[in-house]
């Protein structure tokens, strides 16, 4: 095989690569690359042997014992009875004293009154609720111009008549409802409620054709509406409360949510005798009853009557001076408003049970109270000193994203009703004393929670869910 000959040029490469050796080798290149190799190597491996080494305050860690959570369970010790804690933050307890004037801490702005205008958060107008409500007003100073009316109408009802219509149904407000009250008038049927927001929404069922929806929102609050009033003899003016410690007042003539009251102390509960416009008592903080006088504008008497929340404040419509309080302390009392002392005041009646109690209502004569706990009893007060009680159980486990039921009276004192986990309304009877039969509807799709009968128009219930509706049982 013939030997290939090289180009020209493949002989001058060859030449170079043999100088550029011979230079290199002169200059000592290659060896003095070798030993930089061989020292970059070796700080390379000493570098990654400190970096496993434990530092002595890691190792003191890790020797540090390591505690395991053990739930009551597996330590063989009963649950806690007290149940799992509201939604919304309990403050801590306090002194009893109130203040009347504004905190400094809080901005003249959140204090100031609110227009009905700025708290509107519909895109409805509300010339026509304003409208309507003071003609309602009007028509009644006329009728009852001497304000001798009864407060409610007390009639019997047939249960097996009520019924639910599509049209009695409306999503009012956003989110929770955690009050809900009928308009206290037998020519309007319209329901206002508040939701955890701090909104308040308006109802009017009976709009008539152009006035939209009939419904209307605002803002008047910046925490959950825990009460709404609306006093028979003060149609004009509505009265709310929230757990951030407001009271405001609605002046449909002024068109303004006033502020009437404040406290640093949560708002829990409220209500007004049934004879007195005047007075508000305040259920706040930790199991403390505040009376406001509006006229004078400032705090008459002031009580710590139970260890917890107060949840309702109720009136006997008999005798104003007995006053009924249900706390999550797990009690309920019966007071007597002239006996109460400044310091350890005594009530005249205590009721007991294993965990909170939402609700303790008078009946409509006021000879019967209903109490209703989260231990799952609706119980039913009666006698002379109401030392007679019958109890029923029922399922009142509504959880943490429901609003907790409550018991309520309908027209007369045969029958209360309750939510139901199934979406009804159980009614007991307290002739029979039990369940007799649970309003139930195709229309109803949610749980509804609490609720307020007509107190002008027996056998219409309006109940109110935690997802903002509305739904109105008539007869």
């Amino acid at each position: 095989m013939a030997t290939r000959r090289l180009t020209d040029y493949e002989r001058k490469r060859i030449e170079n690569i043999k100088r550029n050796d011979e230079l290199l080798a002169s200059l000592n290149i290659k060896s003095k690359l070798s030993d930089l190799s061989a020292s970059a190597k070796r700080h390379r491996t000493e570098s990654s042997l400190k970096s496993y080494k434990v530092s002595p305050e890691k190792k003191a860690k890790s020797e540090t014992p390591i505690v395991i959570r053990r739930s009551l369970r597996t330590q063989g010790k009963a649950p806690d009875s007290a149940g799992l804690k509201d939604d919304f933050t309990e403050p801590a307890k306090k002194s009893t004293t109130l203040k009347s004037q504004s905190s400094p801490n809080k901005s003249a702005e959140e204090l100031e009154p609110i227009s009905m205008r700025d708290a509107n958060t519909c895109s409805e107008s509300d010339e026509t609720l304003v409208n309507k409500i003071l003609s309602i007003c009007e028509d009644s100073r006329l009728k009852d111009g001497n304000g001798d009316k009864k407060c409610r109408v007390r009639a019997s009802i047939d249960l097996e008549s009520m019924a639910l219509a599509p049209e009695n149904i409306a999503r009012v407000v956003p989110n929770r409802i955690l009050s809900v009250k009928f308009f206290p008038s037998a020519d309007l049927k319209m329901v206002v409620v508040g939701n955890k927001f701090g909104n308040l929404g308006f109802w009017n069922v009976d709009s008539e054709d152009g006035d939209g929806d009939g419904i209307y929102m605002y803002h008047p609050h910046p925490a959950p509406v825990s009460a709404i009033l609306i006093h028979p003899f003060s149609l004009n003016k509505i009265v709310t409360s929230c757990y951030g410690g407001r009271v405001r007042a609605l002046d449909i003539k002024k068109e303004t949510f006033g502020l009437v009251y404040y406290t640093e102390n949560a708002i829990f509960s409220m209500s007004q005798r049934p004879d007195d416009v005047n007075s508000l008592y305040i259920g706040e903080g930790h199991g403390i009853v505040s009376i406001w006088d509006e006229r004078s504008a400032r705090s008459s008497f002031s009580w710590e009557l139970h260890d917890s929340r107060i949840n309702t404040i109720d009136f006997n419509s008999e005798n104003t001076n007995m006053m009924a309080t249900s706390s999550s302390d797990g009690t309920a009392c019966i007071w007597d408003l002239r006996k109460l002392a400044k310091q350890k005041p005594e009530s005249l009646t205590v009721v007991t049970w294993k965990r909170a109690v939402h609700s303790a209502y008078f009946s409509p004569s006021g000879g019967l109270l209903a109490t209703t706990s989260l231990d799952d009893k609706i119980g039913v007060l009666s006698g002379p000193n109401y030392e007679d009680e019958f109890v029923i159980h029922h399922n009142n486990q509504t959880g943490r994203w429901l609003s907790s039921f409550k018991g309520v009276w309908g027209w007369d004192d045969s029958y209360i009703f309750v939510g139901n986990m199934k979406r009804g309304v159980d009614v007991i009877s307290t002739k029979e004393k039990r369940l007799v039969t649970t309003l139930e509807s195709p229309h109803m799709t949610a749980i509804p929670c609490r609720f307020d009968p007509h107190p002008f128009k027996p056998g219409m219930l309006a109940g109110a869910t935690s997802g903002g509706q509305v739904y109105i049982w008539s007869q």
